[in-house]
C-alpha cells in the first residue's frame, strides 16, 4: 500500500475534480495501466485507475457524491491510500449481471472476450442505477446487443442501441 497527501484539483477542460498522484508513486507502481483500490482520508474506499497528468504525475477522478461523503472540496488537503486490486474486473459486478451471465452462455463468451475496459464500461453502465428491476432491464439490453455485434468492433453506442 502506498499513501500519500494530495489537494483536490480541477481539470476544466472536462469539468472534472480529481485526486493528484504524484510522479514517484506512479513511479512505485511501474504503469499506469493498473486497478487500484483507492482510500481517501481512512474513510472511502473505491476502485478506480490511474490517468496521465504529465510530467510523469496522475490523477484519479473523485466525483461530487463521493466529495461530498467526504466532506470535502476543491482545494483541501486529503489523505490517500492505493493499493493494487486483484479483483477480476477492477470492480464489483452487480448481482443482476453476474446472474444474466451465468444463465447466458453466448453472452457469457462475448462479454469474456471483451477488452477489459468495455467489460467495466458495461458493469459500470449496469451500476449505475439503484432499482434492481433497472439493473436487470440494462444488463439484459446490452448483453442483447453484445451479441448482436460484430464480434471484435463493439463500441459503447452499438451496446447503447444507438447504433
Amino acid at each position: 500500500m502506498i499513501k500519500f497527501k494530495t489537494t483536490i484539483g480541477q481539470l476544466d477542460y472536462l469539468n472534472m475534480k480529481y485526486l493528484e498522484v504524484p510522479k514517484e508513486v506512479v513511479d512505485e507502481f511501474g504503469t499506469l495501466k493498473i486497478r487500484l483500490v483507492c482510500t481517501v482520508n481512512n474513510s472511502l474506499n473505491f476502485q478506480c485507475g490511474l490517468m496521465a497528468l504529465g510530467e510523469g504525475k496522475a490523477y484519479i477522478s473523485i466525483n461530487a457524491k463521493r466529495m461530498k461523503e467526504l466532506g470535502v472540496k476543491l482545494g483541501d488537503e486529503v489523505h490517500v491510500a492505493l493499493k493494487k486490486d486483484d479483483s477480476k474486473y477492477g470492480m464489483d459486478v452487480p448481482e443482476e449481471l453476474a446472474e444474466l451471465l451465468k444463465q447466458d452462455y453466448e453472452g457469457k463468451l462475448r462479454f469474456d472476450k471483451l477488452t477489459p475496459a468495455m467489460q467495466r464500461y458495461i458493469i459500470y453502465h449496469v451500476s449505475g442505477v439503484k432499482s434492481p428491476n433497472l439493473r436487470l432491464d440494462r444488463a439484459i439490453m446490452l448483453i442483447e446487443n453484445l451479441k448482436k455485434s460484430v464480434e471484435g468492433k463493439e463500441t459503447f453506442r452499438f451496446l447503447l442501441g444507438k447504433d
